[in-house]
C-alpha cells in the first residue's frame, strides 16, 4: 500500500498534488459550514461546493499571477466584496447575523494561495485552526461568559509586560552599575509569571480545598502575605491553632521552592549552590506543616478558605518592582565596593524585613561577576532566613496566642535551619 502511494505521488505532477491538497482542506471547512447551515434554519453562506471553489480561486490566482503579491491581494479584495454582499443579504433576512462563514471564505482563499507558494504546513494549520474555531462555537462562547472581564484584563496586562514591553528593551549594559534594561524587565516578567500562575490556580480552586491548599498556593504567590492573612483569620477563629500554624509553615516551605525556581531562571551556578539545601528545607517545612496541621484542634469542624489573592499584575506594582530591583543592584554593588562581605550580609538581613524578591533577584545578576558566587549565596541565605523570622513575628503579633506562639516557633526554627548553609559557604 505504501509503495503504491509513493508511486502515485511520483506519477502525479506537483500541481496536481497541490490542487488535491487545496480541495481536501477547503472541503473540510465547507463540510463543517454545510452541517451548520442545515441546523440554522435561515440563509447562510456556502457549503461543500462553495468553499472548495474559493480555495481553487485562491490557488489559481496565485498561479496565474506568477506569485505577484498585488494580483493575489486584488483577487482577495474581489472575493471579499462578494462575501460582503452575502453578509449584507444575511443582515436583511435575519436578526441574528454572524460573519463567521464569510470570514471562513476569506481564510479558504488564503489556504489556496498558501498551497501554491508551497507553505503546506501553514495552509494545513490554518485549515485545522479554522475547523476548531468553527466546531467549538458553543464551547468558546460558553467560556467567554464564564471568564470575568477583569480576568481577561489581567491576562492582557501579563501579555503587555511579557510580549509587548520586554522585546523592545535594549539588551546592553549602561553606566557604571551595568544596568541592562532587558534583563531588568525580564526579572519583572519572571516574578510576575510565577505569581500569576499561583493566582490562576487559586482562582480555579477557590471552591475546593481548605486552608492547607491555600497555604500551598499562597506560598508560591507570596509567603509573607499568606502568613499575614492566615494569622489574622486565626485571631478570629481561635479554636484551630494546629491548622493555622501548620499552614503558615507550609507557606514558608513553598517560598523556598519559589526562590529556587526564580534563581534557576537567571543564574544556574547560584541555583546549583542553593538547590539542595533549599529543597531540603522546603520538604522539611511542608512535611512538618502538613503533619502539624492535621493534629486535632479544640474545634474539629472543617475550615474553608476565605482569602482570594489580589491581581498580581498591576502595572504600577510591576514598575515599582523594577525600580526596587535596580535599587538593590546599585546598593549591592556599593556595599561590595565600600563595605565588603559584611556589608552585603547586613543589607541582606535588612531586606529580609521587607520584600526579599528584588534583593535576591539582584543577587542572581551579580553572582559570579560583580559578586563572588559564595558571597551571593550567603546573602540569599541570610535574606530568606531574615524574612522567615519577620514572618514569625507577624504571626505572633496578629494571630491568637496559641497560633502565634506556634507559628513564631516554627518560623524561627526554619530561619535557624535556613542559616545552616553558611557553614560551608
Amino acid at each position: 500500500m505504501e509503495n503504491a502511494l509513493m508511486d502515485a505521488y511520483r506519477w502525479l505532477p506537483p500541481e496536481a498534488i497541490k490542487i488535491l491538497l487545496v480541495l481536501f482542506l477547503s472541503f473540510l471547512i465547507g463540510l463543517e459550514r454545510e452541517e451548520r447551515k442545515a441546523t440554522e434554519g435561515h440563509y447562510a453562506f456556502g457549503g461543500v461546493r462553495t468553499f472548495p471553489l474559493i480555495g481553487l480561486i485562491g490557488y489559481s490566482v496565485a498561479l496565474l499571477s506568477g506569485g505577484q503579491f498585488m494580483a493575489v491581494f486584488l483577487a482577495f479584495v474581489v472575493v471579499g466584496s462578494f462575501l460582503l454582499l452575502s453578509y449584507w443579504r444575511k443582515l436583511c433576512s435575519s436578526e441574528v447575523a454572524g460573519v463567521t462563514s464569510e470570514m471562513s471564505g476569506l481564510a479558504t482563499f488564503l489556504v489556496g494561495a498558501l498551497v501554491y507558494y508551497g507553505h503546506f504546513w501553514i495552509a494545513t494549520a490554518l485549515s485545522v485552526a479554522s475547523l476548531l474555531l468553527l466546531e467549538l462555537k458553543a464551547v468558546l462562547e460558553g467560556l467567554a461568559t464564564r471568564i470575568p472581564s477583569d480576568e481577561i484584563l489581567t491576562f492582557a496586562k501579563f501579555l503587555l509586560l511579557s510580549a509587548v514591553i520586554l522585546p523592545v528593551l535594549p539588551r546592553q549594559e549602561f553606566g557604571r552599575f551595568h544596568i541592562n534594561p532587558f534583563k531588568t524587565w525580564l526579572v519583572v516578567v519572571a516574578v510576575s509569571a510565577i505569581s500569576y500562575g499561583s493566582y490562576v490556580l487559586q482562582k480555579l480552586t477557590k471552591q475546593r480545598g481548605g486552608v492547607v491548599l491555600a497555604a500551598f498556593l499562597g506560598g508560591a504567590y507570596s509567603s509573607t502575605l499568606t502568613t499575614v492573612v492566615i494569622s489574622r483569620r486565626a485571631a478570629r477563629e481561635q479554636q484551630h491553632p494546629h491548622l493555622f500554624s501548620g499552614a503558615i509553615l507550609i507557606a514558608s516551605g513553598m517560598m523556598y521552592v519559589r526562590l529556587v525556581a526564580l534563581i534557576a531562571l537567571f543564574n544556574h551556578q547560584l541555583a546549583g549552590v542553593l538547590a539542595f539545601p533549599y529543597f531540603g528545607l522546603a520538604a522539611l517545612a511542608i512535611a512538618t506543616g502538613w503533619i502539624w496541621s492535621h493534629r486535632p484542634d479544640p474545634q474539629a469542624s472543617d475550615v474553608k478558605r476565605e482569602y482570594q489573592p489580589e491581581n498580581p499584575l498591576e502595572l504600577r506594582a510591576a514598575f515599582l518592582f523594577a525600580l526596587l530591583f535596580l535599587g538593590m543592584l546599585v546598593a549591592t554593588q556599593l556595599a561590595i565596593t565600600h563595605l565588603g562581605r559584611s556589608g552585603v550580609n547586613v543589607l541582606a538581613a535588612v531586606m529580609g524585613v521587607t520584600d526579599v524578591d528584588p534583593f535576591i533577584m539582584g543577587m542572581t545578576q551579580a553572582a559570579g561577576t560583580l559578586t563572588p558566587l559564595k558571597m551571593a549565596a550567603s546573602a540569599v541565605v541570610i535574606a530568606a532566613a531574615s524574612n522567615n523570622l519577620v514572618k514569625g513575628i507577624y504571626a505572633y503579633s496578629l494571630a491568637d496566642k496559641k497560633t502565634g506562639f506556634q507559628g513564631l516557633g516554627f518560623l524561627a526554627g526554619l530561619a535557624a535551619l535556613g542559616l545552616a548553609p553558611l557553614f560551608w559557604l
